[in-house]
């Protein structure tokens, strides 16, 4: 058995000043009170209030003014979000709306007169804090998404103007995704220059405070070298046993079936500083970052979204994942606003001997007979017969399925999956789930009617053999390297390439952000060639990102895999 060497906490080392402990926080941020009379604690949605409440603002001598209070009705606010939250258990609609709309403008102004007028230092808290009070000294309490879902999760809480606690958490992530994350990023970015300290509450009772100066170090130095985001695991009704051994989790944990390695959206970053590591949402430094990070090209086209997602589907000792299909551009753009499709691709970093991939429709499947079967399987009819209409393929590790939008798909049982997509990370069809419970003893939700308008029944056992499976040839080769094509299909924006070396390779990012994954080999180290950044130790099916400014870098084996082979698959968006 080899040992695990993967990082779970990969950090960015910067100098500057970090406080830790209520205590120290609490004297820094009064204490910065002697100009301005006013302290504004502005958050993101999912931060406990109740807790900067309590060990911020206990002092009698001052007055509160909480930035609840100041919003329209919570009825107001369910009528102003109700299209954008639809009635669907899962999907909503992007939303269009701004955090100013949602104050109540006479609430608003009275709040501000009142702070003109106070006598007493002025604590000003929650989400839209900066509004009230423009000219106070300002903390920013920031979330990562990951952290706010284990908070649904325990329905712990509040939604943007709305008490829904109590909802299913699947409806509580619909809010976040469509709906309050979008108003709160749009409004933290305009107040990047204006934050005077960030305050990291992660970790209940454990609060970590960095100033202006450490928080924009931290930025500069991550977005010009290549770096890791903390990655998360969660278990799921398929998981396996896999990451367990290999990312040294929990064994007493019944599975982990994700591992989401580059999703920025969701991810946090670590900043390390004397010693401590301060955590903040890695879109932060997409949203500050775009042009740096992604490449001028690429921000153009994508804004500042980042397009290319890394993660792991473990089914190693699990079960199969469901028979899904992914919607295409136009159905994604014209039912969620959403304005491009989650097109995706499995590639196998293990698998066992019964390892398959089901992939696209048989030849002359009878398409009505094959929707009106997974009707009637969803009213619990009969078992649907997947062999009977879906391609099973035998997969072996190292082959590369490509799923553009529309392709019929799943990952079976006994697999290591590393899924190569395109960020929309919502949009699953689900048709069949085998019969299976979620891991909340429910059934989880089917998608036959909206699947069977987005099918591609042209995807079919000849296009899968001819199209969609191990598309690999040899674009390059040189001294100890070589380099293969393994996809993504024409139709999706994502360009993949595997090195295979034993020696340094050169790359370009060629204007383009680089995501990679070390498929084979202990470690590998990634270098500038003029000693433009700190060189990046990257261990066995770790996930690293090259931002697109980097320009010139190698990589090569180091530490345990100096003179043997090591194996790399790198993704980036083809213009």
């Amino acid at each position: 058995m080899r040992k695990s060497n993967y990082d779970k906490s990969p950090a960015t080392k910067i100098e500057g000043r970090i406080y830790q402990g209520w205590d120290e926080v609490r004297d820094v941020l009064l204490g910065n009170l002697t100009d301005s009379r006013v302290l504004a604690v502005d958050c993101y949605t999912g931060v406990h209030e109740e807790e900067l409440l309590k060990e911020l603002a206990s002092d009698s001598l001052m007055e509160v003014i909480l930035v609840r209070d100041l919003y329209k009705s919570e009825e107001e606010v369910l009528r102003m979000t109700e299209r954008f939250m639809t009635d669907d258990v899962l999907f909503g609609y992007v939303t269009n709306l701004y955090l100013a709309d949602y104050f109540d403008a006479v609430k608003l102004a009275d709040a501000r007169k009142r702070i003109s007028q106070s006598n007493v230092p002025v604590i000003v808290l929650g989400t839209g804090a900066s509004m009230v009070a423009p000219d106070a000294v300002l903390v920013y309490v920031d979330m990562a998404r990951w952290e706010i879902q284990q908070r649904f999760r325990r329905h712990e809480v509040k939604a943007l103007g709305v008490d829904n606690r109590k909802d299913a958490v699947s409806l509580q992530y619909k809010r976040g995704y469509f709906n309050d994350w979008r108003i709160c990023d749009r409004y933290k970015e305009g107040l990047f220059g204006k934050v005077d300290f960030w305050l990291d509450t992660h970790i209940v009772g454990n609060p970590k405070m960095i100033d202006r100066a450490t928080f924009f170090a931290g930025i500069e130095k991550t977005a010009s070298k290549p770096f890791r985001v903390v990655p998360f695991f969660d278990p799921a009704p398929w998981g396996g046993q896999w990451m367990k051994e290999v990312c040294d989790l929990d064994r007493e944990q019944q599975n982990f079936g994700w591992c989401f390695d580059c999703v920025p959206e969701e991810n946090s970053l670590y900043f390390e500083v004397d010693g401590v590591r301060f955590e903040l949402p890695s879109v932060d430094l997409v949203l500050l970052k775009s042009k740096e990070v992604l490449g001028e090209p690429v921000e153009a086209r994508f804004g500042k979204d980042f397009p290319i997602r890394f993660d792991f589907l473990d089914t190693m000792g699990g079960g199969n994942l469901s028979l899904q299909v992914h919607p295409t551009t136009q159905f994604i753009r014209e039912n969620f606003g959403m304005y491009y499709t989650q097109d995706e691709s499995y590639y196998l970093l293990d698998a066992g001997e019964k390892a398959v991939v089901y992939l696209g429709v048989k030849n002359g499947v009878d398409r009505e007979a094959m929707i009106e079967d997974l009707r009637k399987a969803q009213r619990g009819e009969i078992v649907f017969d997947a062999e009977k209409y879906v391609n099973k393929i035998p997969a072996k590790k190292h082959d590369h399925f490509l799923i553009p939008g529309g392709t019929i798909h799943c990952s079976g049982a006994d697999s290591m999956v590393l899924e190569i997509s395109s960020t929309p990370n919502l949009f699953t069809f689900k048709l069949w789930d085998w019969q299976r419970l979620g891991l909340d003893g429910k059934p989880r939700p089917i998608n036959v009617e909206r699947g069977k308008c987005v099918i591609n029944w042209n995807r079919n056992t000849d296009y899968v053999y001819g199209r969609l499976r191990n598309q690999v040839t040899r674009v390059a080769q040189g001294e100890g390297w070589t380099e293969e094509r393994t996809g993504l299909h024409k139709n999706e924006f994502i360009e993949t390439r595997r090195h295979r070396f034993s020696g340094p390779v050169l790359h370009q990012t060629n204007d383009s952000v680089n995501v990679f994954n070390l498929l084979e080999g202990e470690e590998a180290i990634v270098e500038s060639p003029v000693q433009a950044f700190e060189p990046l130790v990257v261990h066995y099916a770790e996930t690293f990102i090259i931002p697109a400014c980097v320009g010139e870098y190698t990589i090569r084996p180091y530490g345990k895999s100096e003179g043997k082979e090591c194996v790399t698959v790198k993704a980036y968006v083809r213009f």
